[in-house]
């Protein structure tokens, strides 16, 4: 058996594997959503860090991180240019470097700690994956509420795995990948070759220990391939109308007050008349605030009067001094029946923390951001006409507890307003769809992801889309929405997924570093 702690790769090429492998991870997600790419990406990532010291897990890690992030997030460049895509980058790719480090730690110690097959074969992929969804955790969590793009799972909205996420939730189908990826490379590398010349039955020996170990990698996505659809029931549908106005809603556009409200009127008339149960405007979608100016509220009065049914708006509302990114449930002649406020504003790009810090680094840049958005503290669940619906914001839809907050809240269906004009037609807008996909899929709810500019769908509980309106083009969908009744497996079990993995590899690695037999010092000669 090869040692387990030897480096596959000579460090200057795995830094080039690493880096490679970051970009090949990029291709599986949209735009390009070259899904089987991901496990290719992963497999090039982890095979770099195999028996690497902890300065050079750095390095790979360090490497592998920016060749992804600086792909993946290219679109945060469109405005403001290179300066906060550079630093989100950067500082992602130090965080993807702690947790290759903590993987190569585990290809160290793991192996020496359970020397037998079990233990390479058994626990030491189970640790990689966990470990891996551990450093996924503390992207999207830490610092100032994490930045949870790019998890291995958000590449499989379109793939035969997508519909893992009802069981397993968003950080169980990461695990689940990075196993199978670290199963299969802990197979391919743990045979011994027969010296040459060997006795036929060492060779046969050997042929039949790897076709073994092609057996338990095949095992192993068969089994994973084998988990059936959840069965996620409906019962009912409520008619929804949700309305792209495709105004000029982008931060530098240079927009007049009014002017992103007049475009979503305009796309909304044309539904005067046809059966409606609820409307649904985009964030900001009203950017005179109904709730402070009366010739707004008259204007969505009337409006919610003629279609016959209340409507769900984005606003920015100001109260007791603070600005809030605001979802306003409106109803004819009573004005805003329910709030909900944001729970996850973006740092830096509707707030900045601790401003008086950061503030000298790049003063012209978050000197752009005059508004301190407050994080809400509402509720996001909505009763409207007795259907329950789920709201969320722009950037809360990467936020699991916010998911599972709508599951607890009785949520029957999904309203995702969002507002991706400051990224133009980059791929940003693509990615937000694709865990918007996942969180329908993750729930047992359909969404309704509306955007000002797209891409705007209307997505069923199995995450197939039921309507659609083309990107940059004004427009209504209009669809029999049915409403979920089901509480699937990721909801009901929500953060304990989580936690179970991440405990997993943290838990081995810890383990193994503890009772690991370390090298004997070699005597000087």
């Amino acid at each position: 058996m090869n040692r387990p702690s030897r480096p596959l790769l000579p460090l200057w090429l795995a830094v080039i594997v690493g880096a490679g492998g970051g970009v090949v991870y990029d291709a599986a997600f949209p735009a390009l959503d070259l899904w089987p790419l991901a496990f290719v990406g992963l497999a090039l990532i982890i095979m770099a860090l195999v028996g690497r010291s902890v300065a050079a897990a750095v390095l790979v890690g360090v490497c592998s991180g920016l060749a992804f992030y600086l792909t993946h997030v290219s679109w945060t460049a469109l405005y403001l240019g290179p300066v906060p895509w550079v630093a989100l980058s950067v500082f992602e790719s130090l965080l993807f470097a702690l947790g290759s480090v903590a993987i190569a730690l585990a290809y160290r110690w793991v192996p020496r700690a359970f020397p037998s097959s079990w233990g390479r074969l058994g626990l030491l992929p189970v640790a990689v994956a966990g470990l891996w969804t551990g450093r996924e955790w503390l992207s999207g969590n830490w610092p100032y509420g994490g930045f949870a793009w790019g998890r291995a799972a958000l590449s499989q909205s379109q793939s035969p795995l997508g519909h893992l996420v009802a069981w397993f939730g968003i950080a169980g189908v990461s695990f689940l990948m990075v196993w199978i990826v670290a199963l299969a490379l802990e197979c391919a590398r743990s045979g011994r070759a027969p010296r040459f010349p060997a006795p036929s039955w060492v060779a046969a020996r050997a042929a039949a220990g790897g076709w073994f170990r092609a057996g338990i990698a095949a095992s192993a996505v068969a089994l994973v391939l084998a988990v059936p659809l959840w069965p996620a029931t409906t019962s009912g549908s409520t008619r929804i109308a949700a309305v792209q106005g495709d105004g000029p809603a982008g931060y530098f556009e240079g927009a007049q007050p009014g002017d992103v409200m007049n475009a979503q009127i305009a796309a909304t008339i044309p539904l005067i008349g046809r059966r409606v149960d609820m409307v649904v405007w985009p964030e900001g979608s009203a950017d005179i605030d109904p709730t402070r100016d009366r010739s707004s509220a008259q204007v969505l009065d009337d409006l919610a009067t003629r279609l016959g049914a209340p409507m769900i708006v984005g606003t920015i509302t100001h109260r007791h001094g603070r600005y809030y990114n605001t979802s306003l449930l409106w109803e004819a002649g009573k004005g805003a029946v329910a709030l909900y406020d944001k729970r996850h504003p973006v740092p830096f790009g509707e707030y900045v923390p601790d401003r008086s810090f950061w503030m000298p680094f790049a003063p012209d840049l978050l000197g752009l951001i005059q508004r301190q958005y407050t994080p809400g503290d509402r509720g996001n669940v909505f009763d409207v006409n007795g259907v329950k619906a789920g709201i969320s914001i722009c950037f809360d839809i990467v936020d699991d507890q916010l998911t599972t907050d709508m599951a607890d809240g009785g949520a029957q269906v999904i309203l995702a307003q969002t507002n991706n004009a400051d990224f133009g037609r980059t791929k940003e807008n693509v990615q937000q769809l694709a865990i918007a996909r996942l969180r329908a899929i993750e729930t047992g709810r359909s969404l309704v992801n509306i955007s000002t500019v797209g891409t705007s769908q209307i997505i069923a509980p199995d995450g197939r889309t039921i309507a659609h309106i083309r990107a940059y083009a004004p427009g209504a969908m209009l669809a029999d929405v049915p409403l979920g009744t089901s509480t699937t497996p990721a909801t009901l079990l929500s953060r304990a997924i989580e936690v179970l993995v991440c405990g997993l590899g943290l838990g081995a690695l810890i383990v193994a570093g503890v009772t690991a037999p370390r090298d004997r010092p070699r005597l000087r000669r």
